[in-house]
């Protein structure tokens, strides 16, 4: 067969190819697995019995089952639903939003594939324009989804040691330029993978930037505010008409209903929902019925902010001690500050394989993460530290993580080096040590 330039770059090995891959082959596989990879939500409790109950009430209503499930609806998703959800954002935030500035796409990834490629890519004048990530690492599912891989623009963080064995990251707005050929900034807000959550001051100053120079502020909130608020710091949503904003069902517990949500201005929500038209027809409306009674009765953001925003934030603790315990005193490692979402990104400064060698080793032995190198997207040059870090899901049951952990452990203890030599960047200027080692 041959293919096209697309169809070559759509068809080759890439990172989200390779997580989904790991996700799908251990779905059928019956044997010991420890599933510590990919972006599954955990199952639950209370939010297992809404969903059950939806079920059923949507069983019971045979009249809205057949509107619902047996028609095709709008390009922009149905009109109930999207409503439902201006009304929320505008009576709890202030939002001044209506449902026009509301699309549904078949998934948030899908929503910023359309985004990316709405923005940015070959311009009339025959340049080009390119989104820019003021701090990488950041989500492995943008890194493929341009047309072209040159139009994205990633800028490496500031690194601050907050902590024994933690860090953080922040935007080093120093190192941050807009040249004229930058059609939009993009964070995540939990990023994925690092679990960091931007400050207020930070988001603003975005916005600020963003705005001075006539360019859209895309914010991906597919862990975040207002739903499903896997946010454990003070933090604050923020929107306006400069802003794209992305949420996302997955999180609630609904990832396979593939439900993404863009709230933007009116002009880029309609290009949004005619990319949905040409590429989808309609949207799926399985999650949005779910989910749609959820929204007009508030009862969305009591589920967030009660059930689920503490249940990760108790599992975040506990993974946090367990890693602590299993690595202190023999590896040289440091951990993201866990602020949200549900990955605790750790960075691994001793071993002697990077993180790629030790990912295919634990796969192994049946445990899957996601190496770090796959988050480092859109810089003007390799960085070592792509390929010290790994992302841990803790979002699986406690005794999955804990015996993950435990492999994860005895494989980079094995792989440790006993004398860490510095690497060409600290060595060659010593007072870099406090942001580039753990």
């Amino acid at each position: 067969m041959q293919l096209s330039d697309f169809g070559k770059k759509y068809t080759a090995r890439t990172g989200i190819l390779e997580l989904i891959d790991d996700l799908g082959k251990a779905a059928v596989n019956t044997g010991e697995q420890y599933m510590l990879g990919g972006g599954n939500p955990a199952v639950l409790p209370a939010m297992s019995e809404v969903w059950k109950r939806r079920l059923t009430e949507l069983s019971a209503d045979i009249e809205a089952f057949e509107a619902g499930l047996s028609r095709y609806h709008s390009h922009t998703g149905r009109p109930a639903f999207v409503n439902a959800l201006a009304s929320l954002l505008r009576e709890n935030f202030g939002w001044p939003i209506t449902g026009k500035n509301i699309v549904v796409t078949n998934g948030s990834q899908t929503a910023f594939y359309l985004l990316f490629n709405l923005l940015a890519g070959e311009a009339e004048d025959g340049g080009r324009r390119r989104v820019l990530f003021p701090l990488v690492p950041e989500y492995i599912g943008y890194a493929d989804q341009p047309r072209s891989a040159g139009d994205l623009v990633g800028v490496r963080p500031h690194i601050e040691r907050t902590a024994p064995h933690r860090h953080k990251y922040h935007i080093d707005f120093d190192a941050l330029e807009l040249t004229d050929d930058i059609a939009a900034i993009c964070v995540s807000r939990p990023t994925n993978p690092t679990g960091n959550v931007l400050t207020n001051e930070e988001i603003a100053k975005l916005d600020t930037i963003a705005q001075a120079h006539g360019v859209p502020l895309l914010i991906d909130g597919a862990y975040g505010m207002p739903f499903p608020n896997i946010v454990f710091p003070e933090a604050v949503p923020l929107w306006n008409e400069n802003i794209v904003l992305g949420l996302s069902l997955s999180k609630l517990g609904l990832p396979s209903a593939r439900t993404g949500i863009i709230v933007a201005s009116e002009e880029i929500a309609e290009a949004v929902g005619s990319a949905n038209a040409i590429t989808s027809l309609a949207t799926g409306t399985f999650g949005q019925l779910m989910a749609e009674p959820l929204i007009q009765s508030g009862e969305i953001l009591r589920l967030s902010n009660d059930e689920i925003r503490p249940f990760y934030l108790e599992k975040s603790r506990r993974t946090l001690e367990w890693i602590d315990e299993l690595f202190a005193d023999q590896l040289d490692y440091s951990v993201h500050e866990s602020e949200g979402a549900f990955f605790l990104w750790v960075w691994f400064r001793n071993l002697s394989i990077t993180t790629y060698e030790l990912y295919v080793r634990l796969k192994e032995r049946n445990v899957i993460v996601v190496p770090g190198t796959y988050f480092f997207f859109g810089l003007d040059e390799p960085w070592e530290h792509a390929d010290e870090c790994i992302r841990i899901n803790y979002a699986m049951p406690d005794n999955e993580v804990r015996r993950g952990l435990e492999i994860i452990a005895e494989e980079a203890i094995g792989a440790a080096v006993s004398d860490p030599t510095p690497s060409p960047a600290t060595a060659s200027n010593p007072d870099a040590e406090s942001e580039r080692r753990p």
